[in-house]
């Protein structure tokens, strides 16, 4: 039997669990960074068990590169393998448990140009979040004195540059100019980083075509191809819908089906992208004259239901044309 070695990654402390057995550790050490890769030096062509957490694609594709065998398991669910406190060794152990559970589908390990997809995308949320929160700061500061600024973040900066002289307090005005500076660096580097992103796209094919599809721009495409990496490890479309938490949660007993709101499991990132570009192609069905077949199923959805369900609705298919598209390798076909 292949021997299967259980990782517990962590930045400097790795435990490790060896099993020649099913369900049995013959063996446990705790190893610092060094050690862990001299033990790894030593290993024969093994198969490796690691929870889909921080550095786990880096020591998979190490790991691959030599010869091994690699498998990513969702944390969410060996969690639930975990018996007894909480414990390197104790998680170690439930990776070996959870890995005999063939329910569990594996997480592919990420190339480093999906990595650096991903990557880039992670630092423009942040920047944006942080935009967020200095425009917020503003807001609500300069409430304080009186003076409303309309909603809208490109409306605050030159709500700010604008300001009387003895609106404020001087310090006040200071300060407001760092942070407005702060801002318009911040939108510096989220418009860098989208330059960065659209000339990767030249250089994948898959986000090219995920392109095609309507409701998927820039953003979205390079997110599925940097998050999402080979769409074929998806069963079906229906699956990735899942994946990304678009599909109805299932309470059922019995004869009785009970099907509630979408699960929302999966990621909120790519999800919110989703939805958000599903509202854009529903506003401007609205306003089309002749709206396509896919744009005229949206309308007849929100008359049913309410705009929401139909956006939610909506992005659930987009999610399926990425699939079929990246699958199939070829541009979105609109519907006859």
């Amino acid at each position: 039997m292949q021997h299967t070695i259980a990782v517990d990654l962590a930045k400097s402390v790795f435990q490790v669990a060896e099993s020649r057995q099913p369900g049995k550790v013959s063996r446990n050490r705790r190893l610092t960074r060094s050690q862990f890769e001299r033990y790894l030096a030593q290993q024969t062509p093994s198969r490796f068990l690691f929870e889909a957490c921080g550095s786990a694609h880096y020591w998979g594709r190490k790991l691959e590169a030599e010869g091994h065998e690699v498998r990513l398991l969702p944390p969410h669910q060996v969690r639930g393998y975990r018996t007894g406190d909480k414990t390197d060794r104790t998680d170690a152990k439930a990776l070996l448990e959870a890995d005999r559970n063939e329910k569990i589908l594996p997480v592919p390990v990420k190339s480093a140009d999906q990595q650096c997809l991903a990557s880039l995308h992670c630092l423009r949320s942040g920047y944006i979040t942080t935009r967020t929160a200095r425009i917020n700061a503003i807001r609500g500061l300069l409430r304080e004195y009186g003076i409303s600024i309309p909603v809208g973040a490109r409306k605050v900066v030159p709500a700010v540059v604008t300001l009387n002289a003895d609106a404020v307090p001087a310090p006040l005005r200071v300060a407001l100019a760092e942070v407005v500076e702060e801002v318009r660096e911040l939108e510096a580097r989220i418009v860098g980083i989208e330059h960065q992103l659209k000339a990767l796209v030249q250089q994948t094919p898959v986000a090219q075509q995920l392109l095609t599809i309507p409701g998927i721009g820039l953003i979205t495409a390079t997110a599925l191809v940097g998050k999402v990496g080979d769409f074929r490890r998806f069963r079906s479309a229906r699956h990735l819908s899942a994946y990304l938490g678009l599909v109805p949660r299932e309470h059922s007993s019995g004869l009785r089906r009970r099907l509630g709101g979408i699960s929302k499991r999966g990621d909120t990132y790519l999800r919110t992208l989703l939805i958000h570009g599903a509202r854009t192609v529903l506003v401007w069905a609205a306003r089309k004259q002749a709206p396509s077949p896919l744009q005229q199923w949206a309308l007849q959805v929100e008359q049913r239901r309410g705009r929401n369900v139909a956006t939610v609705a909506l992005a659930n298919k987009l999610a399926r044309f990425a699939w079929v598209v990246a699958t199939e390798h070829r541009d979105f076909r609109p519907q006859a």
